[in-house]
């Protein structure tokens, strides 16, 4: 052989060493699970591959231009409306779509350049259709309803291209932030209204049970001090009947008079020994405790007088009951008059 003939020998092996694997390389090729192949022959649509190992012709003469997912897909997008009271609310829908076959690649991949802004122009037409006629709070009550409208127009017109909507949601409707504050704030004010009525509906259960327990408490306390009362009264009348059996010759009246001396000693005891007294005057020799005796036989007599009248208006009966008192305070009064003249003594 000669040189050149070696030389073509050699150049041909390296060739076939080279170029015979990658021919081979380029023949096969692998589709994932879920996903599709798109195969085109010098740009014309052949088939669509499925899953698995495949064979397709080397050197570029066919070709896998698109990969599509077969899987749920989601496009979330934030569409601007003006609401029926004026409110530019911004409304944040997930588009979840998929291709529902492998016979609507072709219809997918080759009807729409770039089906996501499609999907959006349509979405925004949909949402301007219907959230113009809503106020605020009906756009936030009624995010199902648009939802669905969305969903049904969107899936209408998606199905010619190769497309299935699975669901559109409206996951949030966000207002302005003005906005936002001003129905926070009034809320807000709602609830507070509501804490002070219910204050208030507290506060009134509260000074009713006090004023009823308070007039139970007067009540009870009337009827202790009316026992208490009825009690003195027992008291003073054993102890007249027990003086006047000891002491034959004596009234009623007397011992009346000297329970008087008594409790009027009595009080001045207490007051003299009492830190919290103020400053009180009273007379304090025995003509001014006569004399003060006096006067409370004196009411005593006229309290008795005014009972006689309303009971026993005859004038004979009447005078002889108020004659032995009368004799008495007569009496009194002289013995007053002969004791030398009060002095005044200061307790605190």
């Amino acid at each position: 052989m000669t040189t050149g003939e070696i030389i073509a020998a050699v150049v041909g092996g390296l060739f076939g060493i080279i170029f015979i694997p990658i021919v081979i390389a380029s023949s096969f090729y692998l589709v994932r699970q879920q996903t599709a192949a798109v195969i085109e022959r010098f740009g014309r649509y052949v088939r669509t591959a499925k899953p698995g190992l495949h064979t397709k012709i080397p050197l570029g003469i066919e070709k896998i231009v698109d990969r599509p997912s077969m899987r749920i897909r989601e496009l979330v997008l934030d569409m601007e409306s003006k609401t029926k009271d004026d409110v530019t609310v911004t409304l944040r829908i997930a588009i979840q779509y998929v291709i529902p076959s492998y016979n609507k690649v072709f219809d997918a991949y080759y009807k729409l350049i770039d089906y996501k802004e499609q999907i959006e122009s349509w979405v925004y037409d949909a949402v301007r259709s219907m959230v113009p006629n809503m106020t605020m709070n009906q756009v936030y009550e009624n995010k199902d309803e648009i939802a669905k409208d969305v969903e049904e127009k969107l899936a209408e017109r998606m199905q010619l291209y190769g497309f299935e909507i699975v669901r559109a949601l409206v996951n949030d409707v966000i207002p302005p932030s003005k906005v936002k504050d001003a129905m926070n704030e009034v809320n807000t004010q709602q609830r507070l209204q509501v804490a002070a009525e219910a204050e208030g509906e507290k506060n009134k259960i509260l000074i009713v049970k006090n004023a009823e327990a308070e007039a139970k408490n007067k009540e009870l306390q009337g009827i202790g001090i009316a026992n208490q009362r009825k009690a003195i009264i027992e008291g003073y009348k054993e102890a007249v009947q027990d003086f006047t059996k000891g002491i034959p010759d004596s009234a009623s009246k007397d011992v009346m008079s000297l329970v008087i001396i008594s409790q009027y000693f009595e009080t001045l005891d207490r007051l003299g020994g009492d830190s919290r007294s103020k400053v009180i005057f009273l007379p304090s020799n025995p003509g001014a405790a006569g004399e003060w005796m006096q006067q409370m036989t004196q009411a005593f007599a006229s309290a008795q007088e005014a009972g006689f009248q309303a009971e026993e208006p005859q004038p004979a009966r009447r005078a002889e009951s108020q004659r032995p008192a009368v004799e008495t305070v007569e009496h009194r009064v002289e013995s007053v008059r002969s004791q030398p003249a009060k002095k005044s003594q200061r307790y605190s």
